[in-house]
């Protein structure tokens, strides 16, 4: 018992440790901090203030939105207080009955605060209303009125910009958890499955890879994130996809390719990251996207492949059943890709099958044997 609790333990704490040292997250997310930057450099970020705004966290976002014009109402009102009293409006200045106000019913801080907020929303309650005695108070109504345009145009620009954002649509596009290595149309590949959760189209899209592993060169010299282009191909073809039902990627292993020297036993205890890029326009908003995930050693499936999700119904329509989108099934595969290409028949089943009198025959009702990842 205790024993497999420790393994337990063991295997969970590997399992975070790889979480770790992943570059891309499966969501897309790139884990990778910047150190050592010059103070100077962060009025770069002030320079290109929009994109800084567009870019921060949502609760930043509605701090900004909230403190913009509370501190902008609340500035505005303490300066037509001071209009009010330069003028003598306000109460505890005791003005004469026959006195005209610079703004009618600004006798105080509230009232003065109120007036701001009416005029810089446009609400105008009419209880508190300019008069043409005070040209001050009028450059000030209408540079509050202007300065209140900017304000509810760049919050509200940022808000649009914010949920509008491309990467917003990628999240209706996913990839499968795992990738399965089998044979396909006679050659072994790395198979991966991506499907596009709408019907509105992915216009021009394009699927690539990288490859991110630790290489030492022959000079001594350690590259920490060596990157090497993994092509990936569909029936369909390799660019301009037609991305209306979920597509399976396929990468052939051959000479060229960096798994070649990878065998079912050896391929766990290697040290990379395969990362999955999809570029393209989306059909409803034409604005560009990149959808991106990633792929270590421990979730990659040798001799497995997926289970088809496409059917059609009796009425002559395609269904896409979803719940086979991360099923696997086992395949005969060559053990290593040498050994496909070398050795004739050594991942394929006997057809020249011999009779074992030890065994009788009987019939098996079950399912196949389905692995859900």
């Amino acid at each position: 018992m205790f024993e497999t609790l420790n393994k337990r333990i063991q295997d969970s704490l590997v399992e975070r440790k790889s979480r770790r040292c992943r570059l891309v997250t499966k969501d897309g997310r790139c884990n990778i901090e910047y150190g050592n930057i010059n103070y100077s450099r962060h009025f770069a970020f002030l320079a290109d203030f929009w994109t800084t705004f567009v870019e921060i966290r949502w609760r930043f976002v509605l701090f900004f939105f909230i403190a913009s014009f509370t501190l902008s109402w609340f500035i505005f009102g303490l300066l037509w207080y001071w209009i009010s009293r330069n003028n003598g409006d306000l109460t505890w200045q005791n003005p004469p009955v026959d006195h005209i106000p610079c703004v009618d019913n600004v006798v105080g801080l509230t009232t003065a605060f109120l007036y701001s907020l009416e005029t810089q929303t446009t609400i105008g309650y009419g209880g508190r209303a300019l008069t043409p005695l005070c040209p001050g108070a009028v450059a000030l109504l209408i540079i509050q009125s202007l300065l209140g345009a900017i304000i509810n145009c760049f919050m509200c620009g940022i808000i649009l910009s914010k949920i509008s954002l491309p990467k917003k649509r990628a999240k209706t596009i996913t990839f499968s958890d795992m990738a399965v290595i089998s044979p396909k149309n006679g050659a072994l590949c790395l198979s991966i499955r991506v499907a596009n959760l709408r019907k509105t189209l992915m216009i021009g899209s394009q699927l690539y890879g990288k490859l991110l592993r630790t290489t030492y060169t022959p000079d001594g010299e350690t590259i920490i994130m060596d990157q090497v282009n993994i092509d990936f191909t569909v029936d369909a073809g390799k660019d301009n996809l037609f991305f209306i039902c979920p597509l399976t990627l396929y990468h052939v292993i051959d000479k060229s390719s960096p798994f070649f020297e990878m065998a079912v036993d050896t391929l766990h205890q290697k040290d990379f990251e395969l990362v999955v890029f999809l570029d393209g326009t989306a059909e409803s908003t034409s604005s560009s996207c990149q959808v991106r995930t990633s792929f270590i050693p421990t979730e990659i499936m040798w001799g497995y492949n997926f289970l088809p999700i496409i059917s059609r119904s009796k009425e002559g329509r395609y269904r896409v059943d979803f719940s086979n989108f991360s099923k696997v099934v086992p395949i005969a595969t060559a053990h290593c890709a040498y050994c496909f290409h070398n050795i004739k028949g050594h991942h394929h089943h006997s057809r020249d099958g011999f009779d074992n009198l030890g065994f009788e025959v009987i019939d098996i009702n079950d399912p196949p044997n389905v692995t859900k990842l």
